[in-house]
């Protein structure tokens, strides 16, 4: 399986995820946001950090990258593409996936390991996984996920919400949102399921000796749904 990683100004996880895919087995590159067309893949993923520094939105500018282009038309295609944390944040502003992820509640950064219950199975990303919750780790400033009340509607209605916040044991509720997004809302999907968006790091938990294990379950499960 072939995956390619953008690369952006301020990018601070993509080497992470680079070494995270290729541990499990996909054939990663990784792309420079001024190139013009991604290399053939399987899986394009919009890496954390602080792309173009968050000098305006986080994300926005990134959007607008010349290789952006090729990454949206991949996605219409029905390509598989995942953004974590400001790669969310870059999805959520290119439109290919609906919302927006505003100040955390508190005004603060937050940098902690969380639980996530996982909403929905029916996609190559949590099908097959025997976890319910995973722990994950979070490091943002603007993780608060929210929309409108119709778009609520449409994304539940469509079965759009990939996780959710929770508790060790999968309860969902306010007490287990570290960050004030709506529902609790930790990731969702575009309708067709291929693009994924989450705040949470799965590349940060692939070690049991340096972090947790939980994020080498989703790697191994994806690339095994990609197969």
């Amino acid at each position: 399986m072939k995956s390619s990683v953008i690369t952006f100004p301020g990018s601070n996880c993509d080497r992470d995820m680079d070494v995270a895919l290729k541990k499990f087995g996909f054939r990663n590159k990784m792309v420079w946001h001024q190139e013009d067309e991604l290399p053939k893949s399987d899986l394009v993923v919009l890496p954390g950090g602080f792309s173009y520094g968050d000098y305006l939105r986080c994300g926005s500018m990134a959007s607008k990258s010349k290789i952006m282009k090729s990454v949206i038309n991949f996605a219409n295609s029905g390509g598989m593409v995942m953004g974590i944390c400001n790669g969310f944040q870059i999805l959520v502003e290119t439109g290919l996936v609906p919302g927006a992820l505003l100040r955390n509640k508190y005004l603060e950064f937050i940098c902690k390991n969380v639980f996530v219950k996982i909403n929905n199975k029916d996609n190559a990303y949590f099908k097959n996984i025997d976890n319910t919750v995973l722990k994950l780790h979070i490091a943002h400033n603007e993780g608060n996920y929210f929309c409108t009340n119709d778009q609520l509607k449409e994304i539940e209605d469509n079965a759009q919400v990939a996780i959710n916040y929770c508790d060790p044991s999968g309860k969902i509720g306010q007490l287990y949102n570290p960050n004030g997004s709506i529902k609790n809302i930790a990731g969702i999907f575009n309708k067709a399921k291929n693009v994924l968006g989450m705040m949470p790091h799965p590349e940060r938990m692939i070690d049991t000796s340096l972090s947790g294990e939980d994020g080498s379950l989703f790697f191994k499960n994806l690339i095994n749904n990609l197969k």
